[in-house]
């Protein structure tokens, strides 16, 4: 509904399967995550994905730069008209009363009361379900070429 175009939640977690069962480490990243509307979801989606196999998560709480507010504000009227403000209000309090703030590492978490709220429930989510952070890149096999390759 919301990103009609993305693959399944089922192709996602084959995906992580299919990965796992050839030994390349596999994580996800639960985006976007919209306060007051998908973020009770956290704990079962991250519960899914380590049953898939996946190490390692990442999250990022809904963006809404530039022309993508109106649209998804819109997007609120035709599909959840009665948490329209609800959710408006949950975004603003975590983008400093806006919907967009693009400053650094602010932009992806948000700040205040619900973002600490579901940075612990995300943390606590993957602690419950056994993921934990992304392994070390092994680079024992990398070897660098003595010149840069053609594009053409």
């Amino acid at each position: 509904m919301l990103e009609p175009r993305t693959s399944s939640p089922e192709a996602c977690l084959d995906t992580i399967r299919q990965l796992r069962a050839t030994g390349i480490p596999a994580g996800v990243m639960v985006a976007p995550i919209i306060p007051g509307l998908t973020d009770h979801e956290v704990p079962k989606i991250l519960e899914a994905c380590a049953e898939a196999g996946a190490q390692f998560a990442g999250y990022t709480i809904v963006r809404l730069p530039w022309a993508v507010a109106p649209l998804f504000e819109h997007w609120l009227d035709e599909h959840f008209p009665d948490r329209k403000e609800k959710v408006l209000g949950r975004i603003r309090h975590l983008r400093g009363n806006r919907l967009n703030n693009s400053q650094w590492h602010r932009r992806m978490t948000g700040e205040g009361i619900f973002a600490e709220q579901i940075a612990s429930l995300f943390e606590v989510g993957c602690r419950r379900a056994g993921i934990g952070t992304r392994p070390k890149l092994w680079t024992a096999a990398f070897r660098r070429t003595r010149e840069q390759l053609t594009l053409f």
